[in-house]
């Protein structure tokens, strides 16, 4: 028999080719998924920046981690995790690279690197919006989307976990939503697709090929409906629990549809100056001391031909307490470019670019042309609300920066007509503090009566103060009250009627708002030309709002060689008209200036004798003192109305514990973190018995001719002592004995205190109930607080209610 032709076997490579891709085609969609869901991510955070960098880098960053997972699917898991962290390390470098080119900060890979994983955090979240792409602000987002896709790969691929694998793009989508908060307009279409790309992943991840298996296959009829019912009833009670908590938690979704989402930005302080820089007003006369000192050295090119050189602003001094003009303003990160603020109407405006070298110059305020827009070289936060920048890392000498500024010029023609603006928004600029001395608003009062017009009180205030006093390198420092009412009214041959540019600044800024006008400091410097600026280009000068042309520089300093005339020629107290049929007797009103003596032969005219300049230096030193304790005083009532009055009824509730428990430690009882409230309130009560039983004595409430009772408290009219408690009706003060049954009364009527238990009750339920104490609850709270400080305060010796009040302890004690 012949044998019939071979049989020829199909080769089975090419089959099992065919299998592997379509096993790879069906595993395909999960991570997809996957890589979408991480990068919608960044589509959602990529709102509040200022281009499309941060979202294409933490894209980047998803592609890369899912795609190492894959490729190491068939490797041990505990490799793959090394593996990936080495391939996020060369991401996160190359987009830390990336970024820096695009902000042009300058310094090499690792310096940009270790600043940025330093800073990261709390720059993104003081970054002012829109923020830059910038070594800082991209690293957090490209590592958290790099973990995000390396976990969500190895739990839904190489485990099987679809649905829990969609749990970290789920976070990270969610944090990306809490950082935006309303700094953007919804995430609605980044949001329904997510939810789109996740249904498809879990659909395509729970296919297969060919008919599903029956489970219950094989089993005999009664095992099978046995199953079938135990099967039907889980599913009917899966069913079940899905509705319920649709039907719950819809009306919670759906009531936060028009709620305005948190900001997180409002729990993390920005950027602050340093005390240094709190108050620059302060280092002119210190610059005008050392002149020659070489604070900066600039380079400008731009502005309109014929201006000369711009002035070149430091910081913007918005708010004056009477003591300090202070720096106002709430810096925010910011990138290269700036965001550029709407100009006056009406005004010109002209590009101006300056290269700056800092020299001698410390503290944080960068110098820079008015209104600056962009800035390259250096690392800023802005305030736009006054135009100003720091460095947040501080100046050092060397430091070169490049800043390009719109300069605003008024139209000056619309000044003598022009209004100034009124209301809330400028409150802060017209506030005058309580304690001007009252020559200062007679002077301000006569300025305004004679000139009707903003701009001409403006101008006439300047002219007055140019006319009467004189410019000196030496004089001494300061600008509270007193030494304001000093440079204005002080005896001309005893050191008064004259000062440095702070001076006659913060008197213009102070008279202007005493006239109504909306005034403001500013501190920078007046260059001669290009190169070194000096300190002694040092220069402060006041500013007035007007409606329609914004802030107006003013310049109150006398003329070059110019000398000033007398204070009393112009202002003195004008007398009451007499009635027509009487004359005034003639008064002889004494010279507020003494006539100088005949200088003797080859004396300095000028000189002063020994008596005088240690009278001088004796006067000079209690008014340092004198405004140093006025400032203590003022900061501490400053402490105690902010914990009072500022924030919702259980901040003001803690605040007022704090009230009381300063005022222990005052009194020499303080009190440990190891007491409840109500123990607190115990000794609260035992110590102000014992201070008041100290203070009795045998004729405790006679009162004196002085109308004091005999332990040291006034009594009012009203028959209360001054310290607030209660007089009996023979006229006298409670003593130590009745102290109890004072503080256990209810503030009202003839008494003044209630019981400080009450106190330390609404403090546990802040603490114990959030939310739970109303505005009354807080009110009642800090009264009770406020009269128990000034009762303990009332008990002790005069020396020691003076110490009290400029005590430091409650400013630095942590609160």
């Amino acid at each position: 028999m012949g044998r019939g032709p071979p049989v020829v076997t199909p080769p089975r490579t090419e089959a099992a080719a065919d299998g592997r891709v379509a096993r790879t085609l069906r595993a395909a969609p999960v991570p997809a998924a996957l890589v979408v869901l991480v990068a919608l991510s960044g589509v959602v955070l990529g709102r509040v920046y200022a281009d499309p960098l941060l979202t294409r880098l933490m894209a980047g960053a998803a592609l890369g981690s899912v795609l190492v997972s894959v490729a190491a699917r068939r490797l041990p898991s505990w490799l793959v995790a090394p593996l990936s962290v080495a391939a996020l390390t060369g991401w996160t470098l190359l987009s830390l690279r990336l970024a820096a080119t695009h902000a042009a900060l300058p310094g090499g890979l690792g310096e940009v690197a270790t600043d940025a994983a330093r800073n990261a955090i709390p720059r993104l979240l003081t970054a002012m919006i829109p923020v830059e792409p910038a070594p800082d602000t991209v690293l957090v987002p490209v590592v958290a989307a790099w973990l995000a896709g390396l976990t969500a790969a190895e739990v839904a691929l190489r485990a099987g976990r679809v649905l829990l694998g969609y749990l970290p793009p789920a976070l990270l989508y969610a944090g990306a939503l809490y950082v935006v908060g309303p700094n953007a307009d919804p995430a609605i279409g980044p949001t329904v697709l997510f939810a789109a790309v996740a249904a498809a992943g879990l659909a395509t991840s729970g296919r297969r090929d060919g008919p599903a298996p029956d489970p219950v296959a094989g089993l005999n009829p009664a095992v099978r409906a046995a199953v079938r019912l135990r099967l039907t009833a889980a599913s009917a009670a899966g069913l079940a629990v899905v509705v319920a908590l649709a039907a719950l938690l819809a009306p919670v979704v759906a009531a936060q549809v028009d709620e305005r989402p948190v900001d997180p930005r409002r729990y993390v302080e920005p950027p602050r100056v340093e005390s240094l820089d709190e108050n620059p007003l302060i280092r002119i006369s210190g610059w005008a001391l050392n002149p020659d000192q070489r604070l900066l050295d600039v380079r400008t090119s731009g502005g309109a031909a014929g201006d000369g050189s711009p002035r070149i602003r430091l910081a913007v001094l918005s708010d004056y307490d009477g003591v300090t003009w202070r720096v106002g303003a709430t810096y925010r990160n910011a990138g290269r470019i700036l965001p550029a603020a709407e100009p006056a109407p009406n005004a010109a405006t002209d590009e101006v670019r300056q290269e700056i070298t800092v020299g001698d110059l410390t503290g944080r305020l960068l110098p820079a042309v008015p209104t600056p827009r962009e800035v390259t070289g250096a690392r800023v936060a802005y305030d736009p609300a006054t135009g100003t920048l720091i460095r947040p890392e501080g100046l050092a000498p060397g430091l070169r920066y490049e800043v390009s500024s719109v300069r605003e010029r008024p139209d000056v023609n619309l000044l003598p007509t022009a209004n100034v603006p009124a209301g809330d928004g400028v409150a802060r600029v017209l506030r005058v503090a309580d304690g001007a001395p009252e020559p200062l608003r007679r002077l301000a009062t006569q300025l305004a009566e004679s000139n009707g017009a903003p701009y001409a009180r403006a101008d006439a205030i300047a002219t007055f103060l140019a006319e009467h006093y004189r410019v000196t390198a030496d004089a001494p420092s300061g600008h509270a009250y007193p030494n304001l009412a000093f440079f204005l009214f002080g005896p001309r041959n005893g050191g008064g009627q004259r000062g440095t540019s702070e001076q006659f600044a913060a008197a213009f800024a102070v008279l202007g708002r005493l006239a109504g006008l909306p005034t403001r400091v500013v501190v920078g410097f007046e260059p001669k030309g290009d190169g070194p600026v000096r300190a002694a280009d040092a220069y402060a000068w006041p500013e007035v709002m007007f409606d329609g042309v914004g802030w107006v520089p003013f310049d109150p300093m006398p003329r070059p060689d110019s000398e000033p005339r007398p204070v009393e020629e112009d202002f003195r107290p004008q007398p009451e008209d007499p009635p027509p049929s009487e004359v005034p007797a003639p008064t002889e009103e004494p010279s507020a200036t003494p006539p100088a003596a005949a200088p003797a032969p080859g004396r300095n005219e000028g000189g002063l004798g020994t008596p005088m300049l240690v009278g001088g230096g004796v006067g000079g030193l209690l008014l340092v003192v004198g405004a140093a304790l006025a400032a203590l005083v003022a900061m501490r009532r400053r402490l105690t109305r902010s914990r009072l009055d500022a924030g919702d009824p259980g901040s003001r509730v803690a605040g007022a514990w704090r009230e009381l428990t300063d005022a222990l430690r005052l009194a020499g009882h303080p009190v440990g973190p190891d007491l409840a409230a109500a123990e607190v309130a115990e000794r609260a009560r035992r110590t102000l018995a014992e201070a008041r039983a100290a203070r009795s004595s045998p004729d405790a409430g006679r009162p004196d001719p002085a109308g004091t009772t005999a332990s040291g408290y006034p009594a009012d009219p009203a028959g209360t002592t001054a310290s607030g408690y209660p007089a009996d009706p023979a006229g006298t003060a409670l003593d130590g004995r009745t102290a109890d049954r004072a503080l256990s009364t209810p503030i009202g009527g003839a008494a003044d205190h209630a019981d400080v238990t009450e106190l330390a009750g609404l403090v546990n339920q802040v603490a114990f109930a959030p939310g739970s104490v109303d505005p009354a609850q807080a009110g009642r709270a800090a009264a009770v607080a406020a009269g128990y400080v000034a009762a303990l305060r009332a008990a002790r010796s005069r020396w020691g209610r003076l110490r009290w009040a400029v005590h430091p302890g409650p400013l630095r004690w942590r609160r």
